[in-house]
């Protein structure tokens, strides 16, 4: 953990802002504002990211993911006053900063909003960038939080405005908190209240040095979408079998799609699709465009509760599956293999994609994997019983031949 201690906003006292180092690509913030005599007043703990998409110089699009906060300063949050209300301030980047504020009505405290400015002058962000300057999108919250309650939403929610999402997880967060001591009663958001968040069993085997994972049955078929303006813009049906190594400890994770919600967005050169539930925090599939006329699969990102309540966190943005021309959808109905690292695959059933150019909220017609294909098996089976007919005449023959030089020998 580390922990900035940062000097005193006029009137707002001290403020301790620690940050907790977690998963890749992800970080977990966490802040504790103090008033003048050193209470707390405001406290904090979230993680963030945000999918930017802007127009480059060569007239096409592009998206840029923000999930690097390890240079985040915090100076301007304040416990609030008789003119001020409460807020938060994070800066970060060059030129980044994001704010939400709070209010106070009657019994209650409210979100009120949330800002998010960014660079789009930050050439190693937005390489290519056609505008220049910081922009800034402002989105009205007005959730309401009964007074002395931490208001708690673990599940994946997200903000969507003017080709932005911000993306937002594991949210604990009270505002004015009374006699300085943050309170134990929890305000679920909606999507916490219909889903349990105990961290459920894993089948596991425990010999050493490393285990084996127990064979699991075939996961259930889930089907997902992601939509925009334009409609539905992602299709994904497919069975999904996580395989987890973690302290050579091997776990096999069969995703319930009945318990999982979904997400996701869509550019012209990129799409996602997000998955979460009560212990996976988030499955990202990232689509890409290459050489104008194909898609397919070019990045997986994971961040997931284990049994053992510690987080396990993968990364690579350097795949190639799912291939398939732009414009079809790719399909394999046998069981594939995505290998991400050497501690985590995923198993696919009953796979078929299209993360671009879907129309009237169908699929095209499929390219299927090669594993998919029996148009192969027909000239094989065939050349078998060729050769089978051919093993077999000539065996007749041998013995034809032999029997007859045996009935000259008793001449």
């Amino acid at each position: 953990m580390v922990c900035f201690r940062l000097s005193p906003a006029p009137g707002s006292g001290l403020v301790l802002l620690c940050l907790v180092l977690g998963a890749v690509s992800s970080y977990a913030l966490e802040v504790n504002v103090t008033d003048s005599e050193k209470a707390t007043c405001l406290y904090a703990k979230w993680q963030m990211n945000f999918t930017i998409q802007y127009n480059t110089t060569s007239k096409n699009f592009k998206t840029a993911t923000i999930s690097d906060f390890s240079t985040a300063t915090y100076n301007g949050s304040v416990c609030g006053n008789d003119q001020n209300n409460p807020k938060i301030v994070v800066q970060f980047g060059s030129g980044f900063s994001w704010i939400v504020n709070f209010t106070k009505k009657e019994s209650a405290y409210l979100i009120d909003s949330i800002s998010f400015s960014y660079n789009l002058s930050d050439n190693a962000t937005f390489p290519d960038a056609k505008e220049k300057g910081i922009l800034t999108v402002h989105d009205l919250v007005g959730f309401r939080i009964p007074l002395n309650n931490i208001f708690r939403c673990n599940s994946l929610s997200t903000l969507e405005k003017n080709g932005v999402v911000q993306y937002y997880w594991d949210v604990h967060v009270q505002a004015f908190v009374q006699n300085g001591t943050v309170s134990t009663k929890e305000f679920l958001c909606e999507k916490d209240k219909t889903s349990t968040t105990v961290v459920p069993t894993i089948s596991t085997t425990t010999p050493s040095p490393t285990t084996t994972p127990t064979s699991k049955e075939k996961p259930e078929v889930g089907s997902y979408s992601v939509n925009n303006s334009n409609g539905t813009c992602l299709l994904a049906t497919m069975g999904l079998q996580l395989n987890i190594t973690h302290n050579k400890v091997a776990s096999v994770i069969n995703i319930n799609p009945n318990t999982t919600d979904f997400t996701g967005s869509c550019q012209p050169q990129t799409a996602l699709l997000r998955l979460n539930s009560s212990n996976i925090k988030y499955l990202d599939f990232v689509f890409a465009v290459k050489n104008e006329n194909r898609f397919y699969l070019k990045e997986v990102n994971v961040s997931m509760y284990l049994v053992n309540g510690s987080v396990f966190s993968i990364a690579n943005n350097n795949l190639s599956y799912w291939d398939a021309p732009l414009g079809s959808s790719y399909m394999c109905n046998k069981e594939q293999t995505v290998s991400v690292s050497g501690a985590f695959q995923i198993n696919t059933f009953d796979l078929r994609v299209q993360p671009f150019n879907v129309m009237e909220g169908k699929y095209s017609t499929a390219q299927e994997c090669s594993l998919d294909d029996d148009t192969i098996l027909i000239p094989i089976i065939v050349g078998a019983g060729l050769s089978g007919l051919i093993i077999v005449i000539v065996i007749a023959y041998l013995i034809g031949r032999r029997k007859s030089y045996a009935g000259y020998q008793t001449l």
